[in-house]
């Protein structure tokens, strides 16, 4: 019963209109294809004689001139079907294991058959069978292997037509072809294409290695390993591997080909390097630029020579740039100041042109002259720390004669300068007679060798001193810098005079009666600088007692003493007409007195960016470190340049100590790695327990570092928020004395930090703060403002004075106002000054005289020093010193901490703007302990069954307790919050009455 015969002409035109002769063009080897033979397939139908039974029978169409075949059965009326359809003869490749069997078909709905679908079938068998030679029309079902049963996906119905298509694969293939064939046991199917392939791995380049085309491996070989070959001009230290996979793609290469030395990767290929470039090794870069002054004339370089005038040193890479000699030193000076007898400094200023290269040495040569014969000083002198390969622009040269012409040669040295040093022998020298004169005539600055008290009485003390060696007639006399002080401890309200003087004796009048004084005289060269200082004297005044009772004496023995009384009235005629000779030649100029607000330490900050090269300030202040003696540990926080590890400092020769180390991430700028080391510059400069330690510095390797002492506790205000409530007011106040003793000795040095903040403090194990981060710092103006300028950057509003932020003048008085601040966040627990406020919002109420409330259990006494530290006039503010000595105070005598500030819990808890309501103004407990950042007790809340503000307002602190708040702080805090709570709905309540 051919059923099938009605959907023919419908199956064709589905088979025309939907294209589907589809061919894999990639990765694939087909050995059979049913569609694109193009004539009779011949392929063998069994049994061969059904009688009226027919069999798979061939179905022919011609489109376009090409023949078209199908199979097709439909016997689905008949019981017991065994139809066969055998393909011809498919001869395998020897290692194609593994081949794909691609069918494409229709199956007939049996139910569209009616009562004749009884014995109907919706599926057909697949079998294959291996033989190593064509056996012709010869068939034997027993020959066969099952591969699969197919069953489609979706059936045809009467009008419509539905093209299954599926895959199967033949395994373990071995001898030289197979057949493969259709068994029908009963369906109404159509066999529209058959297609028998494998994969390959096609022939591929990766990583410049050349790989063969590949036939993919089968279920026992997954992946197949090939060996490849490295492109032409291109080598590998191993055999370049790679692996094909069973549905042929290519994976997991092992071993990389690179281009040759000469040669850089174009295109899966190794290609010359071009004239001007070069390639030093084998790798997979590309060519480089010639270095500076160097030339590439040929193709395929592998390195660059140098230009004429240029060298490349014995420790330079042959690929890096060359370099020319350095000019000559600048600016030579030899000076006596702040040195020692029988010593000169000798300065200068680095070359113009260091011919490109940063290993400058520098080399001094000496030339003594007596009379018209001059010789080298050889060994008669002593340079500090050496006269040659000196790194820095300055030399100290001692042992040297009295009254002796000594000549100074300072020459710069690089790493190429013995290449041209015949060639050119004086190019780069400068002696020190291009810089001041033809020869230096050394001379011992004056030593102060005694010091006497000529004459004494309770308002003045007359002095004079020795000078050794006796000065020679000079066309100036010799100065003497005189300096006095009362003998008092407390060095705060010390108050220094200072007298310029030109003889080698003074009166001093105006002092106060019975007081002992202190005296320091050293002498002053033609130059200023300052000579041997004598050791600091002691004398004292009389009593105005003992001056009556002298007068008293004076008067009884008049008779008797006339003659002397006369010689008494001479000699003070003279010491009246000297003192009166003194002060008129002691000008305003000479003479200075300094408050103890004005006084100022020894030691002055220097800012590193007066520097015309920034490195020589690093070098100046800060230490150099080996990075070999710094072991990084781990990340502890991020910086504005890189980050910040927790370290190992072992030096050798000293005790291993944890240090932090700040890095200066890759891809800086020269720019940025000034800046970076700025802060160590300045670091560097400061010695005080209550200022962060600089241990030094890492400049001269390719990863810049600072390396500061270790503080354990990190932060001062992230420290107090974790520990909220648990240190004592007592506590607290010491952390500040500690803060200002810091800022004390900074402001006492000239210097403002600009960024004054808890943020900015860092604590150490024993609860000792120390000021750190001097990123935003700069020095103070000599001017008496003492104001800094800036022209720009981002100023932190919450901490900043207003008069800094109005007018971007910073002062020691604005680090006052910041310090105020700090104070609140250390009694606050690190609570964000201003809360929610925004930046305009903090600036308007400060102009509109809001002040920071006191924070919860605040003393009074610290709570008054805030808001000193916040007045509106800074010269009204108090100075570091004095917030020290309060400080100091209030530590003597802790009772008077016991005192606590009034506290308002509307204005420190910020409340949202409760307009136009008369409840509670949090709508839910969630949002009241997130305002009061208590969020972390939400579920303590919820598990009490705490979930409304009107069940929070009839808490007590017992009821706090006991649903699990145990921190003192925290306990406080939620208290207050209800209190206020309460207060302020009492107050709506009465507003909206």
């Amino acid at each position: 019963m051919d059923l099938f015969t009605g959907i023919r002409p419908l199956l064709f035109s589905y088979v025309l209109i939907n294209g589907i002769f589809i061919t894999l063009q990639t990765k694939e080897e087909v050995l059979l294809d049913m569609k694109a033979s193009g004539g009779e397939l011949g392929w063998l139908t069994w049994p061969l004689d059904q009688g009226d039974k027919p069999g798979w029978e061939v179905v022919q169409k011609t489109l376009n001139g090409s023949q078209l075949y199908t199979y097709s059965i439909c016997n689905v009326g008949e019981r017991e079907q065994d139809n066969w359809l055998r393909t011809t003869f498919i001869q395998r490749r020897p290692s194609a294991s593994r081949v794909f069997v691609e069918l494409q078909f229709i199956v007939r709905d049996c139910n569209s058959f009616g009562a004749s679908s009884l014995t109907c079938k919706e599926t057909f068998n697949l079998f294959s069978s291996e033989s190593d030679a064509d056996v012709g029309t010869t068939f034997r079902k027993g020959q066969f292997k099952k591969v699969a049963t197919i069953a489609p996906d979706e059936i045809t119905g009467k009008k419509e037509l539905r093209i299954n298509t599926e895959t199967r694969v033949v395994e373990n293939l071995s001898l030289k072809g197979f057949y493969l064939a259709i068994q029908d046991i009963g369906a109404c199917v159509a066999l529209l294409s058959l297609r028998v392939y494998y994969k390959i791995c096609p022939a591929t380049i990766q990583s410049l290695a050349s790989f063969p085309e590949t036939v993919a491996g089968g279920e026992n070989q997954a992946l197949r390993e090939v060996s490849g070959e490295c492109v032409e001009n291109a080598i590998s230290e191993g055999l370049p591997r790679i692996y094909c996979t069973v549905d042929g793609e290519w994976v997991v290469p092992v071993g990389q080909c690179q281009c040759k030395p000469g040669y850089e990767e174009t295109e899966d290929a190794c290609k010359e390097c071009l004239p001007g470039f070069f390639k030093a090794e084998a790798s997979s870069g590309k060519c480089e630029p010639c270095p500076a002054n160097t030339q590439g004339l040929d193709t395929g370089a592998l390195f660059c020579p140098c230009m004429d005038g240029f060298y490349r040193a014995p420790t330079d890479p042959p690929t890096g740039p060359c370099s020319g000699l350095p000019s000559a030193p600048r600016d030579l000076v030899a000076t006596t100041s702040h040195l020692s007898v029988g010593k000169l400094l000798l300065s200068w200023r680095p070359p113009e042109h260091t011919g490109g290269r940063t290993d400058i040495t520098y080399s001094i040569e000496c030339l003594r002259c007596e009379g018209p014969v001059c010789q080298s000083c050889g060994e008669k002198i002593r340079y500090e720390p050496a006269n040659v390969g000196l790194t820095l622009t300055k030399v100290t040269v001692s042992e040297l004669d009295a009254h002796l012409n000594y000549t100074f040669t300072v020459e710069a040295h690089s790493g190429v300068s013995a290449f041209a040093s015949q060639a050119m022998p004086q190019a780069h020298k400068l002696p020190l007679t291009s810089a001041l004169t033809t020869s230096l005539h050394y001379t011992d600055p004056p030593k102060i060798t005694s010091m006497r008290l000529v004459k004494q009485n309770p308002t003045s003390l007359s002095l004079s001193w020795e000078v050794s060696p006796k000065p020679r007639v000079q066309a100036r006399p010799i100065r003497y810098e005189l300096t006095y002080r009362k003998k008092d401890d407390n060095l705060d309200v010390t108050t220094y005079t200072v007298l310029i003087l030109e003889k080698n004796s003074v009166q001093i009048p105006d002092l106060s009666p019975g007081t002992a004084y202190l005296f320091r005289v050293q002498a002053l060269g033609s130059d200023g600088s300052p000579g041997g200082s004598s050791i600091e004297e002691q004398y004292e005044t009389l009593s105005e007692g003992h001056l009556a009772h002298n007068n008293t004496a004076v008067i009884s023995g008049a008779a008797i003493g006339g003659a002397v009384m006369l010689l008494i009235v001479v000699i003070v005629l003279f010491l009246h007409r000297r003192n009166r000779n003194s002060h008129t030649r002691q000008g305003p100029e000479d003479t200075y007195f300094s408050s103890p607000e004005q006084l100022k330490p020894l030691k002055t900050y220097v800012d590193p960016h007066t520097y015309e090269d920034p490195n020589i300030a690093v070098l100046k202040f800060a230490t150099e470190i080996h990075p070999s003696h710094i072991t990084k540990q781990k990340v502890i926080g991020a910086g504005e340049f890189g980050e910040v590890y927790r370290g190992i400092l072992k030096v050798p020769g000293r005790k291993e100590v944890a240090v932090a180390v700040k890095t200066l991430k890759p891809g800086y700028t020269e720019k940025q790695r000034q800046d970076f080391l700025s802060e160590a510059s300045i670091m560097g400069q400061f010695a005080h327990q209550n200022i962060i330690r600089l241990e030094g510095v890492v400049t001269k390797f390719k990863h810049a570092m600072i390396v500061t002492e270790y503080m354990e506790n990190g932060a001062l205000d992230r420290y107090l928020r974790d520990h909220d409530g648990e240190f004592s007011a007592y506590q607290l106040v010491g952390m500040m004395r500690g803060i200002a003793a810091g800022m004390k000795y900074l402001s006492d040095m000239s210097y403002v930090h600009r960024d004054l903040a808890a943020r900015n403090i860092l604590v150490n194990n024993t609860l000792e703060c120390k000021v750190s981060d001097f990123g935003l710092s700069r020095v103070l103006e000599d001017d008496p403002e003492g104001t800094y300028t800036t022209s720009g950057g981002k100023i932190p509003i919450r901490w900043t004075a207003p008069e800094a932020i109005a007018y971007r003048k910073f002062t020691s008085a604005s680090d006052v106002w910041s310090f105020g601040i700090v104070m609140w966040e250390v009694m606050a627990f690190g609570e964000r000054p201003y809360w929610d406020m925004s930046n305009h919002e903090v600036m308007k109420a400060i102009n509109e005289a809001f002040r920071l409330p006191a924070p919860m259990d605040c003393p009074s006494a610290v709570y008054q020093l805030m808001l000193q530290c916040w007045l509106q006039d800074r010269s009204k503010r108090p100075r570091f010193g004095d917030i020290v000595s309060l400080l100091d105070k209030l530590l003597r005598s802790p009772e008077s901490l016991k005192a606590i500030a009034d506290f308002d819990p509307r204005v420190s808890i910020r409340l949202p703007s409760t307009s136009g309501s008369d409840g509670p103004p949090f709508r839910c407990v969630p949002e009241w302990l997130e305002s009061i950042k208590m969020s972390q007790y939400g579920e303590n809340f919820t598990c009490a069954g705490i979930v409304s503000m009107d069940q929070v307002m009839q808490m007590k602190n017992e009821d706090i307790k006991n649903i699990g708040v145990r921190l003192p702080g925290h306990l406080k805090r939620i208290a207050y919050s209800i209190l206020g709570l309460k207060d302020q709905t009492s107050t709506l309540s009465v507003f909206a009455v």
